[in-house]
């Protein structure tokens, strides 16, 4: 089913590329887009043995599949760079990636597909993933939406800029959220019929997740012009109010992440659906405000809706789970003060008035100084739940004192 979808989406995607490419009025688009689709079917066979891995939580494993499949497309990305090929590259890069990926997982994981299709289970099945399918797809056309408008509207440098002051926190947090999810949904489910367990287990996430990505992206925002001086040169120095700006927004990922995958482990992927129905509608709205002011406004209109969808994730777990937004506020609240602390003593480092990589050194050891220093200061309950991680050991500390696995 998997595979025939990808087919249908592949043929919908060939058929518009020319329309596409219009859009843009760029004709080499075409077999551009024709050519990369063809990794929806690998991502679609990649899809179900990621579902089997979540199941049977072989995270180390898929840790150094994904680690072969990204030293070989990055291999053949560079070397097709190198002879010339230019956006071709990228091309190959991507399809190297899904189709090294496909070719791990079939050789080193024993399942395979039967030749049976169970109508049964394809009913109970879909009547859960269907709701799924339909939010990510309207996440994903949501998300690019503010890049096709900025792409239309204003010239190539402006998306240019827009996007590359995206990109790095957008691959921090894709890393860390992606982490975060695959875990979650596995550990829930399997207490899913314990909702003061799931509770504990949520609250955990939500509060060591935190600990660590907020002082991440401060501390990214806070240093955002010195590092892109170092690292991109001046002339990518417009990108630095966008990173700024998505470094807010992509902030709170893992609280949404921790609320709507408790929500899909108690098997409600009605509500996740409407969920994303509603946050899309203001998230639209939000957008149409934004356009005629601009790209800097369209950027911080987003960081504003997912303020907004932090509140409309946790409303269902203030009845599901009776984990209520205040408390969710109260349990993110620490680590968030520390780290505004600790951006605060990074940021007066630049009156300084020091080279870049002299100010970035700088900047480091303080933010990190100031910040353990504080944790250790004021005895912050993550910051010992962390270092017994590190640790090794099995007596784990938890707000909610009740065990937990994740």
């Amino acid at each position: 089913i998997s595979i025939f979808m990808a087919l249908l989406l592949y043929l919908l995607l060939f058929i518009s590329a020319p329309l596409i490419a219009d859009f843009y009025g760029k004709s080499e688009l075409v077999l551009v887009l024709r050519i990369l689709g063809i990794s929806l079917v690998f991502g679609a066979i990649n899809g179900v043995y990621n579902s089997y891995i979540s199941k049977k939580m072989l995270f180390k494993e898929l840790f150094w599949r994904n680690t072969v499949a990204l030293l070989i497309s990055g291999t053949a990305g560079i070397v097709a760079a190198y002879k010339g090929l230019g956006i071709w590259s990228l091309v190959i890069q991507q399809l190297a990636h899904y189709s090294s990926t496909t070719i791990i997982m079939w050789f080193t994981i024993k399942w395979r597909p039967i030749k049976k299709i169970s109508l049964n289970r394809l009913r109970s099945l879909f009547s859960f993933g269907y709701k799924l399918l339909l939010s990510a797809l309207i996440e994903t056309v949501f998300r690019e939406l503010r890049t096709l408008i900025i792409g239309k509207m204003h010239n190539a440098s402006t998306l240019g800029y827009y996007s590359k002051g995206e990109q790095i926190p957008k691959l921090i947090m894709t890393n860390v959220d992606g982490s975060i999810q695959a875990v979650m949904l596995p550990a829930l489910s399997a207490h899913q019929e314990e909702r003061s367990r799931v509770k504990s287990m949520m609250r955990r996430a939500i509060v060591s997740s935190s600990y660590v990505v907020f002082p991440v992206m401060i501390g990214l925002a806070v240093v955002a012009e010195p590092m892109v001086r170092l690292l991109l040169t001046e002339k990518w120095l417009p990108a630095v109010p966008f990173l700024q700006v998505f470094c807010f927004s992509y902030m709170l990922w893992p609280i949404h992440t921790a609320n709507l995958q408790a929500i899909n482990a108690l098997g409600r992927s009605d509500i996740f659906l409407k969920l994303e129905i509603i946050k899309k509608i203001l998230g639209l709205v939000i957008l149409l405000i934004s356009i005629p002011m601009g790209p800097y406004a369209i950027a911080i209109g987003g960081a504003i809706g997912g303020i907004m969808s932090s509140f409309v994730n946790a409303w269902p777990n203030k009845r599901l789970l009776d984990y209520r937004y205040l408390e969710q506020i109260r349990d993110i609240l620490p680590p968030l003060l520390i780290a505004i602390v600790m951006g605060l003593a990074v940021y007066s480092i630049q009156f300084l008035q020091l080279s870049s990589i002299v100010q970035l050194i700088i900047q480091l050891v303080v933010g990190v100084s100031v910040y353990v220093g504080l944790c250790i200061t004021f005895k912050l309950e993550s910051y010992n739940y962390l270092i017994t991680i590190l640790k090794g050991r099995r007596s784990l500390i938890s707000k909610a004192k009740e065990p937990n696995d994740l």
